[in-house]
């Protein structure tokens, strides 16, 4: 019988996506970047997110530091255009930090999932994203009091889908395997990292990608969760 669920946190319930893309069309005029770099806006994201998830991707296998990552990203993306200005880079990624967790977009019904979740179930959130990104997130879209857990990757020093994370957070949470279950958008870092420590696992793809894993679950909608639980 489940008594907690675990939430992933970005594209799960916080729209990373849409986020993101206000902060860089921000930046993209507020840094002046089209004189700067002589390309259109949408080359600037397009390229920029590019970088960003294969840096990502680094980061969640150790292979780079945090602020490797938050500090390279832009500076890559500037010098693909040719233009070579560390201060700048420097510049542009603080506002990034800054200004992106204050955006306040969550995905359709999220709300309505965790009003129905909440009075029912022990709510808890397991992200690989920065400890002090992630709780501005959760404060300013107002999802802070849904949760009785933040467990982050970056507090305990390990990230999903490693299997001490989901350990960690079983235990902060007075779980266990049975009584649990993971909902994430990430085949590989959510899903199959909760499954394979035996946690059950619900797939958020709103996408509807195609991929040939046996999970338990897969949903299209957040409200999909009210006939499951």
């Amino acid at each position: 019988m489940i008594k907690n669920i675990f939430f992933d946190l970005d594209r799960t319930l916080w729209d990373f996506e849409k986020n993101s893309e206000l902060v860089l069309d921000e930046i993209f005029f507020e840094f002046n970047l089209k004189e700067k770099i002589g390309a259109q806006k949408e080359i600037f994201i397009n390229e920029y997110k590019k970088i960003n998830e294969t840096l990502w991707n680094q980061y969640r296998i150790g292979k780079i530091k945090k602020e490797f990552l938050r500090y390279s990203r832009f500076k890559q993306t500037l010098e693909l255009f040719n233009y070579y200005n560390k201060n700048l880079s420097t510049e542009i990624s603080d506002y990034y930090v800054k200004e992106c967790p204050k955006k306040k977009n969550l995905f359709p019904n999220t709300i309505k999932i965790l009003d129905y979740l909440k009075n029912k179930y022990n709510l808890h959130i397991i992200t690989n994203g920065f400890e002090e990104v992630q709780i501005i997130k959760l404060k300013s879209s107002g999802l802070s009091d849904y949760f009785d857990q933040i467990i982050t990757s970056e507090k305990i020093g390990v990230k999903k889908p490693d299997p001490k994370i989901f350990s960690f957070a079983l235990t902060s949470a007075k779980a266990n395997k049975e009584n649990s279950i993971m909902i994430g958008d990430d085949l590989k870092v959510d899903i199959l990292g909760a499954e394979n420590f035996g946690i059950r696992a619900v797939y958020f793809n709103p996408n509807m990608n195609i991929h040939n894993e046996k999970i338990s679950f897969e949903i299209k909608n957040l409200d999909e969760l009210i006939s499951l639980f």
